[in-house]
């Protein structure tokens, strides 16, 4: 029988040692100083989740560890690089020598070693998501699958497909028919493509993104060689914000520790909040499961927020089922104000109540850049962009482009746009390039055949548009989209009238645009949400005209040339997404259009406990941004171009909370 025997390595007598117990509080000294095996921390937000992760990295230096023996893993480089410099300033450790990064770079480093073995060359390029795109279009293009007459999916969604296949271990199949369904039945064509990408990939020598992690895990299995090596070298693996950890990862995290080895993972369950791109709750929630004899430290002391909003955030979470209980307490002992609901008569009076109220806290002293206001969908933030910049309040977006910029906003104005001012040849050539199988060769040839109607000239649109546009000659594989346009332009000018903006949007969309969307953008029902808000928007104008000038004044504003490093460095009021917002903090949060289908979202929570629990994760993580003052604002009435003024209640995830917790705000509108 094998004896095991460890090689002790004295502290170096140089290194300056670290007085634990006076930098650490007690929960962060206890995990930082556990005994060897598997170890979960569950760090509550603001807790000092890194603090704790680097002085664990500094305490295994300090107790003769070496440093190659360590393996720390992180989901962005920059979180490992900033670890790794804390580390070396506290304990003087080459720390060059610790193997630190992304799941992904640490897979290169192992593919880079023994890509061979799977078949790869060395030397092999890894693609960026460009390449990845070209290289699936060859694939598609050579395939012999005729993708002609329909709303094939491009490449660029095929790569999203493959991706979360990859990453979530899921059938292909389920995952098409879970989140995917309009493409349901091309799954035979699809898996072939899946197949052919596959071999492309290995035939040129070249890997995408998911492969530096798709293929050490199968290294791994496939030579237990090279497993029990690396087995034996990484003595201690520990991994940052395990919550956001996908199938495929916590597989990778599985094989490199083995079933004895010494794990330490840190994270939070109540902020996880990314299974659209496929991480899974459970492998926190269940992680005592698999290694039944882990150490459990909870970190529940808050350095960030005043005791209101904390009390808050507690009420909040208490009321998910499937989490590990924890209870976060202020280190803050200062008063604060009571977290405001402030509900508004509408979209509109929201804009102006958190723009009145941003410049009243300036006024108070509170600088731009400490001032966030965060919401669940990209769209919630178009009235206030509008009224932000009216206001000339400064405002950086990190949720995406500005509205009016974003490629499917200006894909539907195109259409409005020549249906109006049939001479504009910029709108022509969007529009019919959106058209499968035309491109600028044969966009050009078209434009050169409708400039010879009458109607190209005429100052009022006769007769049909159809009757000019189908008799026109398009490539073979376009003719059924550009008959599909030409009906769809006939519904936006009636007997010489245009249609009101929301029927022209509404025509645009369900004619030409779904089917477009779906095959093209990979994030295809947040930019439906899109358009629905901008048919909203549209319905305060009965002209179409006065609405796309005022589309172009808005954009107008954010269009130019980028900004002046120094115009780039003045505060600026954030507006971003709850997801975006995770891991930030500002003074005062105020969260837009918390009401009940909006936040929660209605499509996230259908027949889902698992929906609506990740939606209240999302809830807390947006209520702990908030160091000092938070706003709870929703519109009591929402106009919908097409069902009218519905209705808002205000969000289940505020309902449910003692009304002691909140202060109510009652807005009235000034003279």
């Amino acid at each position: 029988m094998p004896r095991d025997y460890t090689l002790h390595t004295p502290p170096r007598p140089t290194a300056p040692r670290i007085e634990y117990r006076a930098e650490l509080n007690e929960q962060q000294h206890a995990a930082v100083t556990a005994p060897p095996g598997q170890t979960l921390v569950i760090a509550g937000a603001g807790s000092g989740k890194t603090h704790t992760l680097t002085y664990r990295v500094a305490w295994l230096l300090d107790n003769g560890v070496l440093p190659e023996q360590i393996l720390l893993l992180t989901f962005t480089n920059k979180a490992a690089r900033e670890m790794l410099e804390r580390v070396g300033a506290l304990v003087q450790a080459d720390t060059s020598r610790l193997w630190g990064g992304t799941f992904h770079s640490i897979g290169n480093k192992l593919l880079r070693w023994n890509a061979e073995r799977l078949g790869y060359r060395k030397g092999f390029s890894i693609m960026d998501r460009e390449d990845q795109k070209d290289l699936l279009e060859t694939v598609v293009a050579n395939s012999g699958i005729d993708t002609k007459g329909i709303r094939f999916p491009k490449a660029e969604v095929l790569g999203e497909i493959f991706s979360l296949a990859d990453n979530t271990c899921e059938p292909l199949d389920e995952l098409l028919a879970t989140r995917y369904p309009y493409f349901a039945e091309l799954i035979d064509d699809i898996t072939k493509l899946r197949g052919l990408y596959q071999e492309k990939k290995l035939e040129t020598n070249c890997m995408d993104f998911d492969d530096l992690l798709t293929q050490p895990v199968r290294l791994l299995r496939e030579h237990p060689d090279l497993l029990e090596r690396y087995q034996r070298q990484f003595e201690f693996i520990l991994v940052d914000e395990y919550q956001d950890t996908n199938r495929l990862q916590c597989e990778f995290i599985e094989l490199l520790t083995g079933p004895d080895g010494n794990l330490m993972v840190v994270g939070d369950d109540a902020q996880s909040i990314y299974s659209w791109r496929g991480a899974d709750v459970t492998n926190i929630l269940n992680f005592h499961k698999h290694w039944p004899k882990a150490r459990v430290f909870k970190i529940e002391v808050n350095y960030r927020s005043v005791p209101e909003v904390l009390s808050l955030a507690n009420a909040s979470i208490a009321n998910n089922r499937a989490q590990i209980r924890k209870n976060l307490q202020a280190a803050r002992p200062e008063k604060g104000m009571l977290p405001a609901l402030v509900p508004l008569d509408s979209g509109s009076a929201q804009a102006s109540f958190v723009a009145q109220r941003i410049l009243e806290l300036a006024d108070e002293g509170m600088s731009y850049d400490e001032m966030a206001v965060l919401y669940r969908a990209h769209f919630h933030s178009m009235e206030l962009q509008m009224e932000l910049t009216s206001r000339g309040i400064p405002f950086q977006i990190t949720s995406g482009l500005r509205f009016f910029e974003q490629a499917h906003i200006k894909d539907v104005a195109a259409f409005m746009k020549f249906a109006l001012n049939r001479q504009d040849e910029v709108s022509f050539m969007r529009m019919v390039k959106l058209i499968p199988g035309v491109g600028g060769a044969s966009a050009n040839k078209l434009w050169n055949a409708w400039l010879k109607t009458e109607a190209a000239r005429a100052e009022v649109m006769v007769g049909k548009f159809s009757d000019l546009l189908l008799p026109m000659p398009v490539p073979k594989k376009a003719r059924e989209g550009w008959d599909q346009l030409a009906y769809t332009l006939d519904e936006l000018i009636v007997d010489g009238k245009p249609a009101t903006p929301p029927e022209m949007i509404r025509s645009i969309y369900e004619g030409v645009y779904q089917d477009y969307m779906r095959a093209k953008f990979k994030n295809a029902d947040q930019r439906e949400q899109d358009i629905e808000q901008l048919s909203n928007y549209s319905s305060r104008f009965t002209d179409p005209l006065e609405f796309l000038s005022q589309l172009s004044l808005l954009s107008g504003v954010d269009t130019g040339d980028k900004p002046a490093p120094e115009e780039q460095e003045k505060e600026a009021v954030t507006l971003t997404t709850a997801h975006q917002a995770k891991g930030l903090e500002w003074q005062a949060v105020f969260a837009i259009w918390v009401a009940d289908g909006m936040f929660p979202h209605a499509r996230a929570v259908e027949g889902s406990d698992q929906g609506l629990e990740e939606e209240r994760r999302l809830f807390y993580v947006t209520v702990t941004r908030a160091k000092d003052e938070l706003y709870l604002c929703y519109p009591v009435v929402n106009h919908q171009a097409r069902d009218g003024d519905i209705l808002m209640r205000p969000s289940r995830f505020i309902s449910e909370l003692p009304a002691d917790l909140m202060e109510k705000w009652n807005v009235r509108g000034g003279w």
